[in-house]
Protein backbone atom coordinates (compact mmCIF):
# COMPACT_ATOMS: atom_id res chain seq x y z
CA UNK A 1 0.00 0.00 0.00
CA UNK A 2 3.26 2.44 1.05
CA UNK A 3 4.11 2.33 -2.77
CA UNK A 4 1.00 2.31 -4.55
CA UNK A 5 1.97 5.84 -6.50
CA UNK A 6 4.25 3.48 -8.19
CA UNK A 7 1.49 2.22 -10.77
CA UNK A 8 1.18 5.95 -11.92
CA UNK A 9 2.35 6.03 -14.87
CA UNK A 10 3.97 9.96 -14.01
CA UNK A 11 5.52 8.27 -11.47
CA UNK A 12 7.06 5.55 -13.44
CA UNK A 13 8.02 8.22 -16.01
CA UNK A 14 9.79 10.93 -13.66
CA UNK A 15 11.35 7.72 -11.75
CA UNK A 16 12.32 6.17 -14.95
CA UNK A 17 14.13 9.14 -15.98
CA UNK A 18 16.26 9.08 -12.35
CA UNK A 19 16.96 5.98 -12.68
CA UNK A 20 18.64 6.47 -16.16
CA UNK A 21 20.12 9.47 -15.18
CA UNK A 22 21.92 8.48 -11.84
CA UNK A 23 23.02 4.43 -14.33
CA UNK A 24 24.53 7.17 -16.68
CA UNK A 25 26.58 9.55 -14.26
CA UNK A 26 27.59 5.98 -12.33
CA UNK A 27 29.07 4.76 -15.78
CA UNK A 28 30.57 8.02 -16.58
CA UNK A 29 32.08 8.08 -13.14
CA UNK A 30 33.48 5.10 -12.99
CA UNK A 31 35.04 5.68 -16.69
CA UNK A 32 36.53 8.97 -15.17
CA UNK A 33 37.18 7.49 -12.72
CA UNK A 34 35.68 10.05 -10.38
CA UNK A 35 32.40 8.93 -9.05
CA UNK A 36 31.19 11.31 -6.62
CA UNK A 37 31.98 14.40 -8.60
CA UNK A 38 29.84 12.75 -11.66
CA UNK A 39 26.84 11.83 -9.08
CA UNK A 40 27.03 15.29 -7.81
CA UNK A 41 26.66 16.96 -10.84
CA UNK A 42 24.03 14.68 -12.08
CA UNK A 43 21.77 15.38 -9.35
CA UNK A 44 22.63 19.34 -9.92
CA UNK A 45 21.41 18.91 -13.27
CA UNK A 46 17.92 17.01 -12.25
CA UNK A 47 17.35 19.67 -9.32
CA UNK A 48 17.70 22.53 -12.44
CA UNK A 49 15.23 20.70 -14.38
CA UNK A 50 12.75 20.03 -11.83
CA UNK A 51 13.33 23.78 -11.05
CA UNK A 52 12.66 24.54 -14.30
CA UNK A 53 9.57 22.25 -14.85
CA UNK A 54 8.26 24.37 -11.19
CA UNK A 55 9.00 27.42 -12.93
CA UNK A 56 7.07 26.93 -15.88
CA UNK A 57 4.10 25.74 -13.75
CA UNK A 58 4.23 28.95 -12.06
CA UNK A 59 4.04 31.00 -14.72
CA UNK A 60 1.06 29.15 -16.15
CA UNK A 61 -1.22 29.28 -13.09
CA UNK A 62 -0.14 33.15 -12.98
CA UNK A 63 -1.27 33.13 -16.73
CA UNK A 64 -4.84 34.40 -17.44
CA UNK A 65 -5.07 32.84 -21.01
CA UNK A 66 -6.96 29.32 -20.83
CA UNK A 67 -4.53 27.51 -22.13
CA UNK A 68 -3.36 23.96 -21.56
CA UNK A 69 -0.37 23.12 -19.03
CA UNK A 70 3.14 22.47 -20.34
CA UNK A 71 3.61 18.85 -20.72
CA UNK A 72 6.35 16.71 -19.93
CA UNK A 73 4.91 13.53 -19.28
CA UNK A 74 6.45 13.55 -15.59
CA UNK A 75 4.78 13.79 -12.26
CA UNK A 76 4.92 17.84 -12.86
CA UNK A 77 2.79 17.58 -15.52
CA UNK A 78 0.16 15.39 -13.95
CA UNK A 79 0.23 17.35 -11.27
CA UNK A 80 -0.55 20.49 -13.62
CA UNK A 81 -3.24 18.35 -15.69
CA UNK A 82 -5.02 18.05 -12.43
CA UNK A 83 -5.00 21.87 -11.66
CA UNK A 84 -6.21 22.35 -14.93
CA UNK A 85 -8.84 20.09 -14.41
CA UNK A 86 -9.90 21.47 -11.14
CA UNK A 87 -9.88 24.95 -12.98
CA UNK A 88 -11.77 23.85 -15.74
CA UNK A 89 -14.15 22.36 -12.89
CA UNK A 90 -14.49 25.72 -10.94
CA UNK A 91 -15.02 28.28 -14.53
CA UNK A 92 -17.27 26.12 -15.63
CA UNK A 93 -19.19 26.38 -11.88
CA UNK A 94 -18.52 30.05 -11.94
CA UNK A 95 -20.11 30.62 -15.07
CA UNK A 96 -23.45 28.03 -13.99
CA UNK A 97 -23.59 30.69 -11.13
CA UNK A 98 -23.01 33.95 -12.67
CA UNK A 99 -25.74 32.81 -15.43
CA UNK A 100 -28.23 31.65 -12.00
CA UNK A 101 -27.62 35.03 -10.17
CA UNK A 102 -27.95 36.69 -13.72
CA UNK A 103 -31.39 34.89 -14.34
CA UNK A 104 -32.75 35.91 -10.76
CA UNK A 105 -31.57 39.56 -11.15
CA UNK A 106 -33.57 39.53 -14.27
CA UNK A 107 -36.45 37.76 -12.55
CA UNK A 108 -36.47 39.98 -9.71
CA UNK A 109 -36.02 43.06 -11.58
CA UNK A 110 -39.51 41.59 -13.68
CA UNK A 111 -41.61 41.28 -10.58
CA UNK A 112 -44.79 44.33 -10.11
CA UNK A 113 -43.69 43.67 -6.91
CA UNK A 114 -40.62 45.77 -5.01
CA UNK A 115 -38.07 43.84 -3.61
CA UNK A 116 -35.19 45.49 -1.24
CA UNK A 117 -32.11 43.30 -0.12
CA UNK A 118 -31.61 44.71 3.61
CA UNK A 119 -28.59 44.18 5.65
CA UNK A 120 -28.78 43.35 9.62
CA UNK A 121 -28.42 47.10 10.03
CA UNK A 122 -31.26 47.93 7.42
CA UNK A 123 -28.61 48.78 5.03
CA UNK A 124 -29.91 48.52 1.68
CA UNK A 125 -28.01 46.09 -0.67
CA UNK A 126 -29.55 45.83 -3.61
CA UNK A 127 -33.21 46.25 -5.14
CA UNK A 128 -35.02 45.96 -8.25
CA UNK A 129 -36.76 48.56 -10.77
CA UNK A 130 -40.38 48.24 -8.86
CA UNK A 131 -38.83 48.96 -5.51
CA UNK A 132 -37.00 51.74 -6.76
CA UNK A 133 -39.76 52.95 -8.37
CA UNK A 134 -42.03 52.66 -5.54
CA UNK A 135 -39.88 53.87 -2.78
CA UNK A 136 -38.16 56.52 -4.94
CA UNK A 137 -34.55 54.72 -4.65
CA UNK A 138 -31.73 54.93 -7.24
CA UNK A 139 -28.89 53.01 -8.08
CA UNK A 140 -25.74 53.56 -6.93
CA UNK A 141 -26.62 56.20 -5.28
CA UNK A 142 -28.61 54.73 -2.15
CA UNK A 143 -26.77 51.61 -2.00
CA UNK A 144 -25.63 51.15 1.34
CA UNK A 145 -28.09 53.70 2.74
CA UNK A 146 -30.19 53.27 5.56
CA UNK A 147 -33.77 51.98 4.09
CA UNK A 148 -35.68 54.09 6.74
CA UNK A 149 -35.30 56.96 4.65
CA UNK A 150 -37.65 55.87 2.06
CA UNK A 151 -40.20 54.55 4.08
CA UNK A 152 -43.34 56.46 5.08
CA UNK A 153 -43.31 56.71 8.87
CA UNK A 154 -45.95 53.65 9.81
CA UNK A 155 -43.75 51.08 7.58
CA UNK A 156 -40.63 52.89 9.86
CA UNK A 157 -42.30 52.48 12.95
CA UNK A 158 -43.18 49.06 11.62
CA UNK A 159 -40.07 47.59 10.26
CA UNK A 160 -37.45 48.83 13.43
CA UNK A 161 -39.97 46.58 16.07
CA UNK A 162 -38.33 43.26 13.31
CA UNK A 163 -42.20 42.04 12.88
CA UNK A 164 -42.78 39.06 12.14
CA UNK A 165 -46.77 39.89 10.60
CA UNK A 166 -46.66 41.88 7.19
CA UNK A 167 -47.83 45.57 7.32
CA UNK A 168 -51.21 46.24 5.03
CA UNK A 169 -52.36 49.26 3.57
CA UNK A 170 -50.21 52.32 4.32
CA UNK A 171 -50.10 55.40 2.11
CA UNK A 172 -47.07 56.00 0.06
CA UNK A 173 -43.87 58.63 0.93
CA UNK A 174 -44.12 59.82 -2.51
CA UNK A 175 -47.78 59.88 -3.53
CA UNK A 176 -50.72 59.94 -0.60
CA UNK A 177 -53.36 58.52 -2.98
CA UNK A 178 -50.86 55.43 -3.21
CA UNK A 179 -51.16 52.51 -1.25
CA UNK A 180 -48.67 49.81 -0.35
CA UNK A 181 -48.42 46.74 1.47
CA UNK A 182 -44.85 45.92 3.26
CA UNK A 183 -43.68 42.19 4.30
CA UNK A 184 -40.06 41.52 5.97
CA UNK A 185 -38.77 38.17 4.94
CA UNK A 186 -35.76 37.20 7.40
CA UNK A 187 -32.79 34.60 5.79
CA UNK A 188 -29.28 33.48 5.73
CA UNK A 189 -26.83 35.33 6.79
CA UNK A 190 -29.02 37.75 9.31
CA UNK A 191 -30.11 39.63 5.84
CA UNK A 192 -34.21 40.63 4.95
CA UNK A 193 -35.98 40.82 1.91
CA UNK A 194 -38.34 44.15 1.95
CA UNK A 195 -41.53 42.83 -0.40
CA UNK A 196 -43.52 45.99 -1.26
CA UNK A 197 -46.36 45.81 -3.19
CA UNK A 198 -48.84 48.42 -4.34
CA UNK A 199 -51.84 47.79 -3.64
CA UNK A 200 -53.45 51.01 -4.94
CA UNK A 201 -56.04 49.31 -7.00
CA UNK A 202 -57.47 46.58 -4.23
CA UNK A 203 -57.47 49.05 -1.73
CA UNK A 204 -60.13 51.42 -4.06
CA UNK A 205 -62.02 48.14 -5.10
CA UNK A 206 -61.89 47.55 -0.78
CA UNK A 207 -63.52 50.94 -0.04
CA UNK A 208 -66.22 50.37 -3.41
CA UNK A 209 -67.08 47.16 -1.56
CA UNK A 210 -67.51 48.86 2.06
CA UNK A 211 -69.40 51.75 0.79
CA UNK A 212 -71.65 49.46 -1.19
CA UNK A 213 -72.42 47.23 1.86
CA UNK A 214 -72.79 50.37 4.03
CA UNK A 215 -75.26 51.97 1.50
CA UNK A 216 -77.26 48.78 1.27
CA UNK A 217 -77.55 48.43 4.72
CA UNK A 218 -78.71 51.59 5.87
CA UNK A 219 -81.32 51.46 3.01
CA UNK A 220 -82.37 48.13 4.23
CA UNK A 221 -82.98 49.96 7.63
CA UNK A 222 -85.85 51.60 6.59
CA UNK A 223 -88.15 48.87 4.78
CA UNK A 224 -87.57 46.37 8.07
CA UNK A 225 -88.95 48.85 10.26
CA UNK A 226 -91.77 49.09 8.37
CA UNK A 227 -91.74 45.19 8.17
CA UNK A 228 -91.46 45.22 11.82
CA UNK A 229 -94.29 48.00 12.84
CA UNK A 230 -97.23 45.91 10.80
CA UNK A 231 -95.86 42.32 12.23
CA UNK A 232 -96.26 43.70 15.65
CA UNK A 233 -99.39 45.32 14.95
CA UNK A 234 -100.90 41.63 13.63
CA UNK A 235 -101.79 39.36 16.69
CA UNK A 236 -101.96 35.35 16.42
CA UNK A 237 -104.87 35.52 18.39
CA UNK A 238 -106.67 37.10 15.68
CA UNK A 239 -105.62 34.62 13.34
CA UNK A 240 -104.97 31.62 14.96
CA UNK A 241 -104.47 29.81 11.57
CA UNK A 242 -101.82 32.60 10.39
CA UNK A 243 -100.16 31.89 13.91
CA UNK A 244 -97.24 29.89 12.43
CA UNK A 245 -96.68 32.07 9.60
CA UNK A 246 -96.30 35.06 11.81
CA UNK A 247 -94.33 33.82 13.99
CA UNK A 248 -91.44 32.75 10.96
CA UNK A 249 -92.26 36.40 9.53
CA UNK A 250 -90.95 37.64 12.68
CA UNK A 251 -88.44 35.36 13.35
CA UNK A 252 -86.84 35.79 9.52
CA UNK A 253 -87.56 39.62 9.73
CA UNK A 254 -85.70 39.83 13.26
CA UNK A 255 -82.79 37.75 11.77
CA UNK A 256 -82.67 40.06 8.67
CA UNK A 257 -82.13 43.52 11.14
CA UNK A 258 -79.02 41.46 12.97
CA UNK A 259 -77.85 40.73 9.74
CA UNK A 260 -78.23 44.59 8.59
CA UNK A 261 -76.81 46.10 11.89
CA UNK A 262 -73.81 43.44 11.99
CA UNK A 263 -73.42 44.36 8.03
CA UNK A 264 -73.31 48.17 9.16
CA UNK A 265 -70.70 47.73 12.73
CA UNK A 266 -68.06 45.55 10.63
CA UNK A 267 -68.55 47.99 7.74
CA UNK A 268 -67.54 50.55 10.47
CA UNK A 269 -64.64 48.90 11.92
CA UNK A 270 -63.11 48.18 8.12
CA UNK A 271 -63.22 51.93 7.76
CA UNK A 272 -60.85 54.58 8.98
CA UNK A 273 -60.95 54.62 13.22
CA UNK A 274 -60.01 57.00 15.68
CA UNK A 275 -60.39 54.51 18.98
CA UNK A 276 -61.95 56.47 22.17
CA UNK A 277 -59.51 56.51 25.05
CA UNK A 278 -62.16 55.61 27.17
CA UNK A 279 -61.76 53.51 30.60
CA UNK A 280 -64.16 50.41 30.07
CA UNK A 281 -64.92 49.12 33.63
CA UNK A 282 -64.71 45.55 33.34
CA UNK A 283 -66.78 44.53 36.83
CA UNK A 284 -70.16 46.17 35.52
CA UNK A 285 -69.36 44.76 32.13
CA UNK A 286 -69.05 41.15 33.10
CA UNK A 287 -72.62 41.81 34.85
CA UNK A 288 -74.04 43.14 32.15
CA UNK A 289 -72.88 40.54 29.85
CA UNK A 290 -73.93 37.71 31.85
CA UNK A 291 -77.65 39.23 32.49
CA UNK A 292 -77.92 38.99 28.24
CA UNK A 293 -76.58 35.50 28.11
CA UNK A 294 -79.03 34.54 30.71
CA UNK A 295 -82.42 36.67 28.66
CA UNK A 296 -80.56 34.85 25.38
CA UNK A 297 -80.70 31.24 27.56
CA UNK A 298 -84.27 31.59 29.01
CA UNK A 299 -82.86 29.05 32.09
CA UNK A 300 -81.78 26.42 29.46
CA UNK A 301 -77.94 27.20 30.34
CA UNK A 302 -76.09 27.37 33.79
CA UNK A 303 -74.37 30.91 33.19
CA UNK A 304 -71.20 32.12 35.35
CA UNK A 305 -69.26 35.29 35.59
CA UNK A 306 -65.86 35.59 37.21
CA UNK A 307 -63.33 38.46 37.65
CA UNK A 308 -60.16 37.39 38.60
CA UNK A 309 -58.35 40.91 37.98
CA UNK A 310 -59.56 44.19 39.27
CA UNK A 311 -57.85 45.79 36.08
CA UNK A 312 -59.93 47.92 33.63
CA UNK A 313 -59.66 48.30 29.91
CA UNK A 314 -58.73 51.35 27.88
CA UNK A 315 -60.67 51.95 24.38
CA UNK A 316 -64.13 51.60 23.09
CA UNK A 317 -66.74 50.55 25.50
CA UNK A 318 -69.49 50.33 22.66
CA UNK A 319 -66.72 48.10 20.13
CA UNK A 320 -65.65 45.91 23.24
CA UNK A 321 -68.61 45.42 24.31
CA UNK A 322 -70.07 44.66 21.10
CA UNK A 323 -66.76 41.94 20.81
CA UNK A 324 -67.48 40.27 23.47
CA UNK A 325 -71.30 40.14 23.41
CA UNK A 326 -71.01 38.13 20.20
CA UNK A 327 -68.77 35.65 22.07
CA UNK A 328 -71.28 35.37 25.05
CA UNK A 329 -74.11 35.22 22.56
CA UNK A 330 -72.44 32.65 20.21
CA UNK A 331 -71.09 30.33 23.18
CA UNK A 332 -75.42 30.44 24.52
CA UNK A 333 -76.39 29.37 20.77
CA UNK A 334 -74.40 26.62 20.71
CA UNK A 335 -74.61 25.34 23.40
CA UNK A 336 -77.66 22.23 24.02
CA UNK A 337 -79.57 23.05 27.07
CA UNK A 338 -78.61 21.83 29.82
CA UNK A 339 -75.14 23.23 29.13
CA UNK A 340 -72.65 25.22 31.10
CA UNK A 341 -70.99 28.72 29.96
CA UNK A 342 -68.42 30.44 31.72
CA UNK A 343 -67.20 34.08 31.56
CA UNK A 344 -64.06 35.29 32.79
CA UNK A 345 -61.76 38.39 33.35
CA UNK A 346 -58.64 37.46 34.67
CA UNK A 347 -54.70 38.04 34.48
CA UNK A 348 -52.35 36.67 31.58
CA UNK A 349 -48.28 36.97 31.66
CA UNK A 350 -48.24 40.88 31.83
CA UNK A 351 -51.71 41.81 30.44
CA UNK A 352 -55.10 39.95 30.81
CA UNK A 353 -57.91 38.14 29.24
CA UNK A 354 -61.38 38.18 28.62
CA UNK A 355 -62.38 34.12 28.04
CA UNK A 356 -66.21 32.83 27.00
CA UNK A 357 -65.85 28.94 27.54
CA UNK A 358 -68.52 26.60 26.72
CA UNK A 359 -70.18 23.17 26.98
CA UNK A 360 -71.03 22.67 23.37
CA UNK A 361 -70.64 20.91 20.19
CA UNK A 362 -67.36 22.69 19.77
CA UNK A 363 -65.29 23.09 16.27
CA UNK A 364 -63.25 20.43 13.88
CA UNK A 365 -59.92 21.40 13.72
CA UNK A 366 -59.92 22.01 9.48
CA UNK A 367 -62.19 25.01 10.84
CA UNK A 368 -60.37 27.07 13.15
CA UNK A 369 -57.77 29.16 10.45
CA UNK A 370 -61.13 30.59 8.67
CA UNK A 371 -63.69 30.62 11.67
CA UNK A 372 -63.22 34.82 11.64
CA UNK A 373 -63.76 34.99 8.14
CA UNK A 374 -66.68 36.85 7.11
CA UNK A 375 -70.05 34.76 6.61
CA UNK A 376 -67.94 31.47 7.07
CA UNK A 377 -69.91 29.07 8.50
CA UNK A 378 -68.64 25.51 10.00
CA UNK A 379 -72.16 23.88 9.45
CA UNK A 380 -74.63 26.26 7.05
CA UNK A 381 -77.43 23.83 9.14
CA UNK A 382 -76.61 24.75 12.55
CA UNK A 383 -76.11 28.89 11.94
CA UNK A 384 -79.41 29.18 10.30
CA UNK A 385 -81.12 26.92 13.04
CA UNK A 386 -79.35 29.26 15.59
CA UNK A 387 -79.99 32.54 14.07
CA UNK A 388 -76.47 33.35 13.77
CA UNK A 389 -75.41 35.97 10.46
CA UNK A 390 -72.09 34.25 10.30
CA UNK A 391 -70.52 37.97 10.78
CA UNK A 392 -70.08 38.38 14.95
CA UNK A 393 -66.38 36.57 14.76
CA UNK A 394 -65.03 38.86 12.27
CA UNK A 395 -66.79 41.58 14.04
CA UNK A 396 -64.20 40.54 16.97
CA UNK A 397 -61.69 39.74 15.14
CA UNK A 398 -61.33 43.68 13.86
CA UNK A 399 -62.37 45.12 17.47
CA UNK A 400 -59.56 43.42 19.18
CA UNK A 401 -57.17 44.59 16.07
CA UNK A 402 -58.35 48.30 16.67
CA UNK A 403 -57.04 47.50 20.60
CA UNK A 404 -54.16 45.90 19.64
CA UNK A 405 -55.35 42.66 21.07
CA UNK A 406 -55.81 39.14 19.84
CA UNK A 407 -58.36 36.25 19.68
CA UNK A 408 -56.95 33.09 20.94
CA UNK A 409 -59.46 29.30 19.80
CA UNK A 410 -59.35 26.23 21.59
CA UNK A 411 -62.03 23.99 20.37
CA UNK A 412 -62.53 20.22 19.53
CA UNK A 413 -65.79 18.29 18.95
CA UNK A 414 -67.90 17.27 21.73
CA UNK A 415 -65.78 18.78 24.26
CA UNK A 416 -66.80 22.48 23.79
CA UNK A 417 -64.48 25.77 23.02
CA UNK A 418 -62.99 28.56 24.62
CA UNK A 419 -62.83 32.01 23.12
CA UNK A 420 -60.04 34.24 24.69
CA UNK A 421 -59.80 38.10 24.10
CA UNK A 422 -56.17 38.77 25.30
CA UNK A 423 -55.02 42.40 25.77
CA UNK A 424 -51.48 43.37 26.70
CA UNK A 425 -50.56 45.70 29.84
CA UNK A 426 -50.65 49.19 27.52
CA UNK A 427 -54.09 48.65 27.13
CA UNK A 428 -55.12 47.77 31.24
CA UNK A 429 -55.96 49.98 33.46
CA UNK A 430 -55.75 50.46 37.24
CA UNK A 431 -59.16 50.38 39.27
CA UNK A 432 -60.66 53.86 39.64
CA UNK A 433 -59.28 55.40 42.76
CA UNK A 434 -56.22 53.07 43.12
CA UNK A 435 -54.06 54.67 40.49
CA UNK A 436 -51.66 56.10 43.18
CA UNK A 437 -51.54 53.37 45.12
CA UNK A 438 -50.53 50.78 42.44
CA UNK A 439 -48.38 53.01 40.38
CA UNK A 440 -49.98 52.08 37.59
CA UNK A 441 -51.38 54.35 34.71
Amino acid sequence: MRFEFLRSHAWQVSLGRFAVLVAAAAVLGWLLDAPLATLATALFVYSIWSLVSLYRMQRWLRSRRRAPPPEDWGVWSDVSDYMYRKLQHERSRKRRLVALLRAFREAAAALPDGVVVLSQARGVVWFNESAARLLGLVAPRDRGALVDAFLPRAATEWIRGAPAEPLADVAARLDADQRLSFRLIPYANQQSLLVVRDITHLARLEQVRRDFVANVSHELRTPLTVLHGYLDMLEPSDAPQWAPMLADLRSQSRRMAQLVEDLLTLSRLEGPNELPDERVPMGPLLAALQREAEALSQGRHVIVASAASEDDLRGSAQYLHSAFSNLVSNAVRYTPPGGRVELRWAAQGDGAEFSVRDTGQGIPAEHLPRITERFYRVSTSRSRSSGGTGLGLSIVKHVLGLHGARLEIESSPGHGSRFACVFDARRLLSPAGAEYETGRP
